[in-house]
């Protein structure tokens, strides 16, 4: 299931258009986050959420919702460009922990070591599909940890997934 128009990409422009395609995503460009560093392998992507105006909730600190939108769709997107055309991926859930509020600009950094990947195409191997939690930690330039998102990825083998649910791969 990777993205079509990424796959058409030659592979030095691939980081660049990820990280273009999401700042300018109306529904990303409305969390106030800003993508700041895709890895030329997509395998690691850094997001910034300042602390402005746009982005402050009626006490002052980081708007709960903007701290969790910011952290949708990294890992699916990376789990896509890394498995390629025969896997499906989707979010599936996804839980927030605030440990402190953010009154400071906050960073996000989502990565998919090579153990991981490793270990989920082991699994897909032996499975037609699984679930996989990854755990993002949004902290200050300081490393200090203000929220923990938890996000719950659903993937499966195309033909696993069509039968499954009767269709397509949407």
């Amino acid at each position: 299931m990777k993205p079509a128009w990424l796959a058409k990409l030659p592979p030095a422009w691939r980081a660049r258009m990820v990280r273009m395609g999401f700042n300018l995503h109306p529904a990303f460009r409305g969390t106030g986050g800003r993508v700041e560093h895709v890895a030329r392998d997509l395998r690691h992507i850094r997001v910034r959420l300042p602390h402005g105006w746009r982005t402050k909730n009626i006490v002052g600190s980081l708007y709960g919702g903007s701290l969790f939108a910011i952290t949708d769709g990294a890992h699916p997107m990376m789990l896509m460009a890394a498995l390629g055309e025969d896997y499906i991926v989707w979010d599936k859930s996804a839980s927030i922990r605030y440990r402190k509020p953010g009154y400071t600009t906050l960073y996000a950094d989502f990565t998919l070591p090579d153990e991981e990947l490793a270990s989920i195409r082991r699994t897909l191997e032996a499975a037609p599909d699984l679930e996989r939690t990854f755990t993002v930690e949004l902290k200050d330039a300081h490393g200090t940890i203000y929220t923990v998102v938890e996000r719950t990825v659903y993937i499966a083998h195309k033909t696993h997934y069509r039968q499954r649910t009767g269709g397509g791969d949407t």
